[in-house]
Order: structure tokens, then C-alpha cells, then sequence
């Protein structure tokens, strides 16, 4: 993704092709901003997740003792499971929540994203000296199809990280009572 907010910041609303219609146009570019705007969104309920888990680790001597090999060799049958349970899910969940942020690498691009105008470049140049509608309708189009692939992708690493979060939840608490 680029520094500009909306991918419609480059583009007017109004395609000078007549073969594709106004309202096409304008929806594709809705579709585009929208997933851009999903994308978003799934990296910051990661960081939030990544966040909470973070200082509930640091903060919580329960949360750092199911890490001490000393609770598995010591513990009772139950603090064990429990412990273990709290550990696994909690590190299930920070790992998720990194997986979401991690970049994506896919084979194709579109001239919307910067790290391959370097490609798109003549190409764009060649549809903007034939006011080609038609290019820029292709390359939205294009866009939000890479766009839907990363939001999918995310959004499944999101999913498992509030999972692991809401297992690491009760049995932090079961952890708690069974002391």
C-alpha cells in the first residue's frame, strides 16, 4: 500500500471510455478503498491483541511462571494442564498476531501499488496517451482482486489470534481458581 489514504486519490470519477459506465467505475474504486480500509483495520486488531497479550505476559506472575519448567515438575495435574493450556494459547495468539502484519508477496501487481510502479509505469503512460478508461477500469478491477487476497489472509491470522486470545482468557482463569 502506498502513504495515500485512498487509491481513488489518483483517479477522477469520470472515465472518458464510454463502455464502461460512471457508476462501475465509481463502485470499483468503492471496492478498492473498502478492502484497502479492511486491511487496516485487521492490522490494528492485531496490535491491539499483540498489545494486550504483551503486557499480560510482562504484568501477570501467572502469565510468566506457565513458562517456568519448575510448574510443569512441581505443579499438580491440574495447575499442569492448565498452565500449559495458558502457555500454548498465549503463544498461538502473539504468533497469529505477527503473522498479520507480516508483509504479503503475491505474483501479480497493479500500477496502484508503489513498489511496482517501476513495471507499470510505461504501460500507464501508453492508456493515459489513449485516455484507455478501460486500462484503469482493468487495473482496479485487478487491484481489488490482490486487495481481497490479502484482506482474506489476514483476517483468517486475525481470527486465530482473538481465539487464542479467549482460550488464553479462561484458562488464565481456571488457572486462578484451580490455585
Amino acid at each position: 500500500m502506498s502513504d495515500v489514504e485512498n487509491t481513488t486519490d489518483f483517479l477522477s470519477s469520470s472515465p472518458s471510455n464510454t463502455d464502461i459506465s460512471s457508476e462501475y467505475f465509481d463502485h470499483i474504486k468503492k471496492i478498492n478503498d473498502i478492502f484497502y480500509d479492511q486491511i487496516k483495520i485487521s492490522d490494528q486488531k492485531a496490535a491491539y491483541i499483540f498489545t494486550f497479550m504483551l503486557a499480560f505476559l510482562v504484568t501477570s506472575s501467572e502469565g510468566r511462571e506457565v513458562f517456568a519448567w519448575s510448574r510443569y515438575a512441581h505443579g499438580t495435574p491440574v495447575g499442569i494442564l492448565f498452565s500449559g493450556a495458558l502457555a500454548l494459547a498465549s503463544i498461538f495468539s502473539i504468533l497469529s498476531a505477527i503473522l498479520v502484519v507480516l508483509p504479503r508477496h503475491l505474483n501479480s501487481s497493479t500500477s496502484l501499488f508503489w513498489g511496482t510502479w517501476h513495471k507499470h509505469r510505461g504501460h500507464f503512460c501508453e492508456a493515459a496517451g489513449k485516455r484507455d478508461a478501460g486500462y484503469l477500469f482493468e487495473q482496479y478491477l485487478e487491484n481489488a482482486d490482490i486487495l481481497s487476497t490479502i484482506a482474506r489472509g489476514k483476517y483468517r491470522c486475525v481470527v486465530c489470534a482473538f481465539r487464542g486470545l479467549m482460550v488464553t482468557v479462561v484458562a488464565y482463569i481456571l488457572l486462578l481458581a484451580a490455585t
